[in-house]
C-alpha cells in the first residue's frame, strides 16, 4: 500500500500533462452557458495545485521510505489511494462531461476527508498537512462544481447557485475543521478559495463575494486553533 500510494501520487501529479490546456469547465459544456460564473474563484487560486501535487508526492515518498510499516499510517492509505486514483483520471473526464466530473470530485473529496481523519498525529508535515491542503481545496472545488451544475442546467440562476454553494462550502469547512481540531492546512486551503471567490466578484458587498470573504474570516479562528493543537500535540518516535 505505501508503494501504491506513491505511484498514485505520481500519476495524480502527472495528470495535468495529459490535459495541459485545462482551465476549468468550458462555458459551453452546459445547456445554459456559464461565462464568468460568480461561484468560481479567480483564476490565480488554481495555482495552489502546484503545492498540493508536490506536497502529496513528498508525503507519499516519506511514507514509503520511512513509515513503511508504521501502524498509525496504515488507516489513511486506502482512502487516500482511492482519492488519488480518481484524481488521476479526473481531468480527462472533466473535458468530456461536467456531470461525471462533479460526481468524481465528490468521490475524491469524501475519500480525502476519510484519509484526513485517519491520518497519523505524528509526522503531520508529511501526512495530515498535505492531505489537509488537498481536502480543503476539494471542499471548495466540489461546491463550485455543484454550483456550476445548478446554474448550467437551469435549476437556479448563477447568482443563486453561488449563494447556495458558497454557504454549503463554508458550513462544510467549518464543521470539518472544528471537528478535526488539527491539520490547519485544511482551513488554509478553504480560506484561499473563498478569498478568490471574493476577488472574482470584485468584493462587491451586494454580491456573493461578500459572503465568501465573511466565510474566510469565520474560518480563521478554527484554523488558528488547529495550528495551536498541532503545536501542543505530543511528539514521539515511531
Amino acid at each position: 500500500m505505501p508503494v501504491l500510494v506513491l505511484i498514485l501520487a505520481l500519476t495524480f501529479a502527472a495528470s495535468p500533462f495529459w490535459v495541459p490546456d485545462f482551465g476549468g469547465f468550458e462555458g459551453d459544456q452546459f445547456p445554459v452557458p456559464q461565462i464568468d460564473p460568480p461561484v468560481q474563484p479567480a483564476g490565480y487560486a488554481f495555482a495552489i495545485w502546484g503545492v498540493i501535487y508536490l506536497w502529496l508526492l513528498v508525503g507519499a515518498g516519506f511514507g514509503a521510505l520511512k513509515r513503511w510499516s508504521a501502524p498509525d499510517w496504515a488507516p489513511m492509505r486506502a482512502p487516500l489511494a482511492v482519492s488519488l486514483a480518481v484524481g488521476s483520471v479526473w481531468l480527462p473526464v472533466a473535458v468530456q462531461s461536467a456531470i461525471w466530473a462533479t460526481v468524481l470530485i465528490w468521490v475524491m473529496l469524501i475519500s480525502a476527508l476519510i484519509a484526513l481523519w485517519r491520518s497519523p498525529r505524528l509526522d503531520g508535515w508529511a501526512a495530515a498537512w498535505p492531505v489537509g491542503l488537498y481536502a480543503g481545496w476539494l471542499s471548495a472545488a466540489s461546491c463550485v462544481a455543484l454550483g456550476l451544475l445548478l446554474a448550467g442546467y437551469g435549476w437556479t440562476s448563477g447568482r443563486t447557485a453561488a449563494w447556495i454553494m458558497v454557504t454549503v462550502a463554508v458550513v462544510l469547512a467549518l464543521v470539518v475543521q472544528r471537528s478535526l481540531s488539527r491539520a490547519p492546512t485544511y482551513g488554509v486551503a478553504v480560506i484561499w478559495a473563498l478569498i478568490a471567490v471574493g476577488v472574482q466578484n470584485g468584493f462587491d458587498p451586494r454580491s456573493v463575494g461578500a459572503l465568501a470573504v465573511l466565510g474566510a474570516v469565520i474560518m480563521i479562528r478554527p484554523t488558528i486553533g488547529a495550528f495551536r493543537e498541532e503545536n501542543l500535540s505530543p511528539r514521539g518516535q515511531h
